[in-house]
């Protein structure tokens, strides 16, 4: 019996008919010009804000995702408190770097794959299961990267399985790669990175790792102009959230001022920022 699809009220078939667990694969065959890499765009680079820095470490008990509140465009500063980190389930989150619009876009298309998954097979992918999916995402809009705009976020999460936080970072054409210990993407992952090869070690509390990111986030915002540091005059913080056996946790916005004015006056009276200030 073929669903009634013209009475008002009635879910058109493609709604009703089993298929896959990806959304994106139901999008692709019922509607695939809402899908982002599908858009037809004008020739040439297209100018359009840009998210900058993503960090992330990993520690005994879990793992941290924070990133900077700023968006450039050019020389110039396009939004000061953009949010650049999001929940992708319980036990996951994406920071994102890159064309700031279409990166969100992402997420939330990335959010809704990993529902339709659980619902349609009644379980939850496993955390590489869901960095392969994303992997997928991002090498769908290789098109749209090719014209300047570009998404190349950071996936972490708590792998159930394995019992620990695991950190997964990628390319423009969906190339992934497990970090251990640390990572970070966007203008001033170079700054970042250098900064949390010097303060990380395996055994970081969980407020040792918080303090790590943001401390990460201080020292690439002192090198790059993109990177917005801590804002204690307009009360603009970095986002930092934690991932546990126990899920997904943003800091509040008085955790996150806690810790940059901890590190800002760490800095204000060691400027060259030494191991033990952090430790």
């Amino acid at each position: 019996m073929e669903p009634n699809t013209r009475s008002a009220g009635r879910l058109p078939a493609a709604f009703l008919t089993p298929g896959s667990s990806s959304f994106m694969d139901f999008l692709g065959a019922h509607s695939p010009e809402l899908l982002p890499g599908n858009r037809k765009l004008p020739e040439g680079v297209i100018e359009a804000p840009h998210g900058t820095t993503i960090v992330a470490t990993t520690f005994p008990g879990g793992v941290v995702l924070a990133g900077d509140r700023r968006a450039t465009m050019g020389n110039m500063i396009a939004q000061r408190d953009i949010e650049k980190v999001f929940p992708a389930d319980e036990y996951s989150a994406v920071g994102i770097a890159g064309t700031a619009g279409l990166a969100v876009e992402m997420v939330k298309l990335f959010q809704l794959e990993l529902e339709h998954f659980e619902k349609v097979e009644g379980a939850t992918l496993s955390l590489e299961g869901k960095a392969n999916r994303l992997s997928t995402m991002i090498r769908s809009n290789l098109g749209m990267a090719m014209q300047g705009l570009a998404v190349v976020p950071l996936f972490a999460g708590w792998d159930e399985g394995k019992e620990k936080g695991r950190i997964f970072s990628y390319d423009v054409t969906g190339g992934r790669s497990e970090e251990h210990g640390f990572a970070a993407t966007g203008s001033g992952s170079i700054f970042a990175r250098g900064s949390m090869k010097k303060l990380y070690r395996p055994d970081l509390t969980e407020e040792q790792a918080t303090t790590l990111v943001v401390q990460a986030l201080y020292d690439a915002a002192d090198d790059d102009s993109a990177t917005g540091g801590p804002d204690l005059y307009r009360h603009i913080y970095p986002i930092v959230t934690v991932i546990t056996d126990e899920g997904f946790r943003r800091l509040s916005d008085e955790e996150s001022q806690e810790l940059a004015r901890t590190v800002t006056n760490r800095r204000l009276e060691q400027p060259d920022g030494p191991r033990a200030a952090l430790l």
